[in-house]
């Protein structure tokens, strides 16, 4: 037994390791939650998942990620994926892959309930709270100039608005300045 874990750790000696690994410790990311097609599921929050899930492991490749989506599906879901699966019989593409899976579920309603959720959202009291709540809602509801700025200035104290108003003589242009010259009013 002593001479196999030898052998083991001389082999692991021996073993060329690539610069990226140097005193890195291996990190693992949990999978996504499974998606069951259902129209109740959010897809839109789902598939973000899915795509950070991926950026964390940007050596698998097209075929492999494909392969692994399926096994995060169930319901009907699951049985699009067999059927396109059956369609293309196996000759599919990871661009066409996600193009087809974002117009087969994605749901306009996810947006419509962010859009509710974003004018439902009061500010209490700390502004990098709410911004925090109301930029996460606006990957959804999708909010830009005019609508975005009544949004946010409707809910937020009167004391913001004027410090906002004294420390930005020329009013920022796009929604970012925007939100972040209200945080720093707000702060």
């Amino acid at each position: 037994m002593r001479l196999v874990a030898e052998g083991v750790e001389q082999a692991r000696q021996n073993r060329p390791v690539r610069a990226e690994q140097v005193n890195i410790a291996w990190l693992k990311m949990k999978n996504p939650e499974a998606f069951d097609g259902k129209s109740s599921t959010a897809f839109n929050q789902w598939w973000e998942t899915v795509t950070m899930f991926l950026g964390f492991y940007p050596e698998i490749g097209d075929q492999q990620k494909i392969v692994w989506v399926r096994t995060i599906l169930s319901d009907t879901a699951l049985v699009w994926y067999l059927q396109r699966f059956r369609e293309l019989k196996g000759n599919d593409t990871w661009v066409n892959y996600v193009a087809a899976i974002q117009a087969e579920y994605h749901n306009e309603r996810e947006a419509a309930n962010a859009q509710l959720k974003q004018v439902q959202l009061r500010y209490q009291g700390s502004i990098r709270t709410y911004l925090t709540e109301f930029r996460a809602l606006n990957n959804f509801a999708r909010a830009t100039g005019e609508g975005l700025r009544k949004k946010i200035n409707l809910v937020i104290a009167d004391s913001i608005l004027d410090i906002w108003f004294n420390q930005n003589p020329d009013e920022p242009t796009d929604n970012e300045g925007f939100i972040n010259a209200t945080y720093r009013a707000g702060i």
